[in-house]
């Protein structure tokens, strides 16, 4: 059954799902802290339709700053403004922030402390044709390693304008990464959301298995989730949207009760989410793990929805997951 509290979109199951781009959620997001905040600055390095900053541009265009394609400097000099009392949001590909300027983040940024928010947009193989090259799978990995650093991974358009608004909220730095192109959108405005806080989507009676799921994968765990529950298998769908700080408590909840997690992620598992929620179990309680997501590979060119296939990174997948998870449990 679905956690009414939750309040997901109506249509969140339908083939007509409304269908929005998380990096449009991003740009709106801007604007909104901008209007709040006028301290809000934007820079960008020559990306600033596809990251969707470009409607910060034009809402604000004396806050708005072009850097061109210098991602190192894109990062040191908003290190250099939010030492002085603005907060800055720097966009790119997150190939490109934080994967090419990754040494700035961490010297300029997260060894001072300052609040600069880094958005890292077409994230995982969403970037779909631009090939491995282009397609970011380790960037929650190389952010949450640093100390001071927030991790967001939102899991569709109005989760994605909440993390932004929040984010500007936030002390500190912040980095928050979504995909291209149109995910489900199965959050409303109404859905809770509080970075460090995870959310259950969905719960059954007596649940075996709880999968933690982030980004776009979210949706596809409740597919998942409903799939399940039609052939006996009950199940917790918890959307941990803020990969660090990790919910721990929440997470420590749910595999006390189920005995068995199940983690789902579009990144290398080795270091994303999985390896989050891994650390946290097995300090808390150890339980049975399987994990989707990247398996130590790159990616290809291709669709974006023939590579989520290719990797093992859809519905049936996770509902294949949970299945091995329940076997090893009872075994």
């Amino acid at each position: 059954m679905i956690n009414k509290k939750a309040f997901l979109s109506k249509k969140v199951f339908d083939k007509d799902v409304d269908m929005a781009e998380a990096r449009q959620g991003y740009g709106e997001g801007l604007v909104a802290a901008g209007e709040h905040n006028e301290s809000v600055v934007v820079l960008s390095a020559d990306l600033a339709e596809s990251t969707r900053s470009s409607l910060f541009k034009e809402a604000f265009p004396e806050r708005f700053i072009e850097v061109g394609v210098a991602e190192q400097l894109l990062a040191t000099v908003a290190s250099g403004m939010a030492a002085y009392g603005k907060v800055p949001f720097i966009s790119s590909f997150a190939i490109f922030s934080p994967g090419r300027n990754w040494e700035q983040i961490r010297t300029t940024i997260a060894l001072n402390n300052v609040g600069v928010k880094i958005a890292g947009s077409h994230a995982g193989v969403s970037v779909g044709e631009d090939g491995a090259t282009h397609q970011m799978l380790e960037d929650m990995a190389i952010t949450r390693a640093l100390p001071n650093m927030t991790v967001l991974a939102p899991c569709d358009y109005p989760e994605t304008k909440k993390a932004t608004i929040e984010a500007a909220k936030l002390s500190g730095p912040v980095y928050i990464r979504f995909p291209r192109g149109k995910t489900p959108s199965l959050t409303t405005e109404k859905t809770p959301f509080k970075a460090g806080r995870a959310e259950v989507l969905w719960q059954g009676k007596n649940p075996q298995v709880a999968i933690v799921a982030c980004g776009p994968l979210v949706w596809e765990s409740l597919v998942a989730a409903r799939e399940l529950e039609g052939i006996g298998i009950e199940t917790i769908v918890i959307n941990s949207h803020t990969i660090k700080p990790l919910d721990e408590s929440s997470i420590v909840r749910a595999a006390k009760v189920s005995a068995a997690v199940v983690t789902a992620e579009d990144h290398q598992v080795q270091g994303g989410l999985g390896s989050a929620v891994s650390e946290v179990l097995s300090r808390n309680y150890p339980s049975v793990m399987e994990y989707v997501g990247m398996h130590d590979a790159f990616g290809e060119s291709g669709k974006a929805e023939e590579l989520y296939r290719k990797y093992d990174m859809k519905s049936e997948n996770i509902i294949e997951a949970v299945k091995k998870a329940v076997a090893r449990k009872n075994a």
